[in-house]
């Protein structure tokens, strides 16, 4: 038997809710959750499947409401549950829905992509944009469970599947430095999608966010070091008005973000170049496109999650696999820091390009 087919095994011998209301985009929609939704049918569940279109312009409030219209419209209750299949869109998307459909209905995640995988399948948090804003509204939503089935991740395109990497890398920067050490080990293998050191990144990645998750569930302290190139990175994405794939620009935030921990907790450098070169040999950016202007990425950052009273906070490094402890998980940096290392990394693309 495979997973998938675990999955509705479980949703049939354990049933979250019913109808089960599989949410999905117009690509994997027709790959992945219909094919659930037929095997859910045939097993006797009561299933639907509502799709949106595909990319990071859909997560908004506005397809939020057209997914909830059609829950209204299907008479979906409060003993409903939500399926989610897809990447990360489709992770904050589904589960935000859930999170408020009737002040919250169950959500099992099931990741189609490696960075869903690693990452935004994981610890409960869901959200939409607010145009070049990430994440700015959402609410903490567990998933009643993760069913995350590496060989899903062959209908992927080259592009979208090494994207994940970046989480998986950054998982390792920020809490154990053995997996980042395996990944640079296994780099070969896992570009070239080999499904034993797939589950066991995806294994390690789970068991790392779920220990720092059960911590701190609302990101009060600890959970912030999550956030490892994702002020930077999310910028980024603002900046190319999300254009820009979430795992480059988190790729080429963490190499930013890395550059700043030099000068400001001592990150040695000879780690900022492992970092840069196993991301490059994942695939990754390194650094921001050429054309991007540092102060409009630095404006960008002021609508981060982690502002506190006007000031940004960054979650930096100490070194690999070890990051601040206590209450000084993340810290101020202040604009000149931040520019200098936009303007460095800016200034490496010119010449290399």
């Amino acid at each position: 038997m495979g997973l998938l087919d675990a999955l509705i095994e479980d949703l049939a011998t354990s049933p979250p809710g019913s109808p089960l209301v599989f949410v999905s985009d117009e690509r994997v929609g027709p790959l992945h959750a219909e094919p659930l939704v037929a095997r859910a049918r045939k097993r006797g569940l009561a299933a639907e499947l509502l799709v949106f279109a595909e990319g990071e312009a859909s997560k908004t409030r506005e397809t939020k409401a057209a997914l909830e219209d059609r829950l209204l419209e299907l008479g979906v209750g409060r003993d409903a549950a939500i399926v989610a299949v897809g990447g990360g869109v489709t992770c904050d998307l589904a589960g935000f829905v859930a999170a408020t459909w009737h002040r919250g209905i169950p959500v099992v995640q099931v990741p189609t992509s490696l960075l869903a995988m690693a990452d935004a399948a994981l610890g409960g948090k869901t959200a939409v944009n607010l145009g070049p804003a990430k994440n700015i509204v959402g609410a903490f939503h567990q998933p009643l469970a993760v069913w995350a089935d590496v060989a899903l991740l062959a209908t992927l395109d080259e592009e979208r599947f090494r994207e994940g990497f970046a989480e998986v890398v950054k998982l390792g920067v920020v809490a154990q430095a053995g997996l980042f050490r395996r990944v640079e080990r296994e780099r070969a293998r896992l570009a070239s999608r080999d499904p034993e050191p797939l589950v066991d990144a995806v294994s390690a990645c789970t068991r790392i966010k779920g220990r720092i998750v059960r911590r701190d569930e609302r990101e009060l302290g600890r959970r912030a070091v999550l956030n490892f190139g994702h002020t930077i990175g999310h910028a980024l994405e603002a900046a190319s008005t999300l254009h820009m794939h979430h795992g480059h620009a988190v790729s080429v935030g963490m190499c930013v973000e890395a550059r700043i921990a030099v000068e400001q907790t001592g990150f040695p450098g000879r780690q900022l170049e492992r970092l840069t070169r196993l991301l490059a040999d994942l695939g990754l950016p390194t650094r921001p496109p050429p054309a991007v202007d540092p102060a409009a990425v630095l404006d960008f950052t002021r609508h981060d999650k982690k502002v506190r009273a006007g000031r940004v906070r960054y979650a930096l490094p100490l070194e690999i696999g070890r990051m601040p402890r206590g209450s000084s998980v993340t810290s101020i940096v202040e604009d000149e820091a931040v520019l200098r290392a936009l303007a460095g990394s800016i200034d490496e693309a010119r010449s290399a390009g």
